[in-house]
């Protein structure tokens, strides 16, 4: 059922609040404010939820705004739901106050939200949104999808370059079922390219190079090793914090993708047959 909701300007007096609802189902649950409170009133400490329900047999309740949170949407900007009468208020689970959050800048809010959102994701899911910086300077999917295979060829060496950093997980054997999973995850869900066929992106002749037979996936990495340099100096932290579980300095990720890389092949060992100078380096 859809669920419409009527929002009405807060209601502040000294340094209290009512946050005014109204719906026409039958529920006391709705979508609420954007997580930035870009609006609220600085001043107001307590806030309060007046909640008209229409549908069904009509009624009003009221409750405490922070612990009538009890969800955070995140398919697009970030909203607070509430539901009159939760169970798990959301700052129950997220350890903190909602009067202690509201007050945080949004690059401190997000840790929270990107931890409740990281919890409630499925094996192989992945976040599709990082944002860990000011509102005017988030990096946001783009709202057209583009085809891998429409792309000039420097875009498609570079984002496959991006994803092949991402996802070690491409040197696994050609029979490990999530071998390209993390990498068309990033591809979709960061730069919003969709590539039908992954395994042609790692191992079809036309990415190995002229030379035909052999191991083409060797090939096809050790063919653009520049490019996977470049990316493990500008793609932001956030990413491999996602992806990898942790934050190399820049000049260290080559080798711990190296190191994982090698955990997951089995039938070739990337580290005999990929970025030598970074390995010579610390030789």
């Amino acid at each position: 059922m859809d669920l419409r909701v009527q929002g009405f300007p807060d209601i502040a007096v000294g340094e209290y609040g009512v946050e005014v609802k109204c719906t026409e189902s039958d529920s006391w649950r709705c979508i609420a404010n954007s997580v930035s409170e870009g609006n609220a009133i600085i001043d107001v400490n307590k806030i309060y939820v007046i909640y008209g329900k229409i549908g069904g047999c009509s009624e009003v309740r009221w409750a405490d705004y922070g612990r009538s949170i009890m969800h955070v949407r995140t398919s697009h900007v970030p909203r607070f739901e509430i539901e009159i009468g939760t169970e798990r208020p959301l700052f129950e689970q997220l350890g903190t106050t909602y009067e202690d959050f509201r007050v945080l800048s949004m690059h401190d809010k997000m840790p929270y939200i990107r931890q409740y959102a990281r919890g409630r994701l499925g094996p192989g899911e992945r976040l599709w949104w990082l944002e860990d910086k000011d509102d005017d300077d988030q990096h946001s999917l783009p709202l057209s999808v583009k085809i891998y295979m429409d792309l000039t060829q420097p875009e498609k060496r570079k984002i496959r370059a991006e994803a092949v950093l991402m996802s070690p997980m491409v040197c696994a054997h050609s029979r490990s079922r999530r071998k390209y999973n993390d990498a068309v995850l990033y591809m979709m869900t960061y730069r919003g390219v969709l590539c039908p066929q992954a395994r042609d992106l790692f191992s079809a002749g036309s990415v190995a190079g002229a030379e035909r037979g052999g191991n083409y996936l060797i090939r096809s990495i050790q063919n653009i090793q520049n490019e996977i340099r470049d990316a493990a100096h500008y793609l932001e932290d956030a990413l491999f914090e996602e992806y990898w579980g942790s934050v190399p300095d820049p000049e260290d990720r080559i080798l711990e993708w190296l190191r994982m890389a090698d955990e997951v092949a089995t039938d070739w060992i990337p580290s005999d047959n990929l970025f030598f100078d970074e390995q010579n380096r610390i030789r």
